[in-house]
């Protein structure tokens, strides 16, 4: 692990999004030294769309190392500026409106807290079905916020859920290149 970029990967509880977030973090970790991060609810819930367990054991797997998943467990990153570079993917609307707020009562939120004390980037890879409504003032707060970066995004299904959109997990490496130097990738929306 050596030489490589320090990535923290966060995934929050956008569970219909959460299995193609691992795969991009299984992706990622022949590139990175990913430390994972997830949620309580994403850590611990079963839904239709995958058993807790077996996500977490995938990730343990491609990153070599066990899941931040507590408040207690995320704080250190900043002090101890553990990460060069921080994803969230999934990032819900609850966690983006958090975010925004300054709110830290998740492992996501307090390890992005202190991830950007140290003014380095923040990448979000957005999956809420409000995003074109309610949680629209929260995105455009948080996009000019220094050291925050967006993982390009469209409409997932705008027949029938005509305000949710969904980041593009295939673009989160070349989003992070961006933020490395900077840059936030464009378009933002696709």
């Amino acid at each position: 692990m050596e030489g490589k970029t320090r990535l923290g990967f966060a995934m929050c509880g956008s569970f219909c999004t959460l299995a193609r977030a691992v795969d991009a973090l299984c992706d990622l970790s022949e590139k990175y030294d990913i430390m994972p991060i997830m949620s309580g609810i994403t850590y611990e819930t079963d839904t239709r769309f995958g058993k807790a367990e077996s996500f977490r054991d995938r990730v343990k797997s491609a990153c070599g190392r066990d899941i931040v998943h507590t408040v207690t467990q995320a704080e250190p990153i900043g002090p101890k500026k553990l990460l060069d570079v921080m994803v969230i993917a999934p990032c819900t609307g609850n966690t983006l409106s958090k975010l925004a707020n300054g709110i830290t009562d998740t492992s996501v939120t307090m390890a992005a807290k202190a991830h950007l004390r140290n003014g380095r980037p923040l990448v979000i890879a957005l999956s809420t079905n409000d995003a074109l409504s309610s949680s629209a003032k929260n995105i455009g707060m948080l996009m000019n916020l220094k050291n925050i970066y967006f993982v390009p995004f469209s409409q997932d299904d705008p027949e029938k859920k005509e305000r949710s959109c969904i980041a593009d997990i295939s673009l989160i490496d070349k989003t992070v290149q961006f933020a490395l130097d900077g840059k936030q990738i464009q378009p933002i929306i696709k």
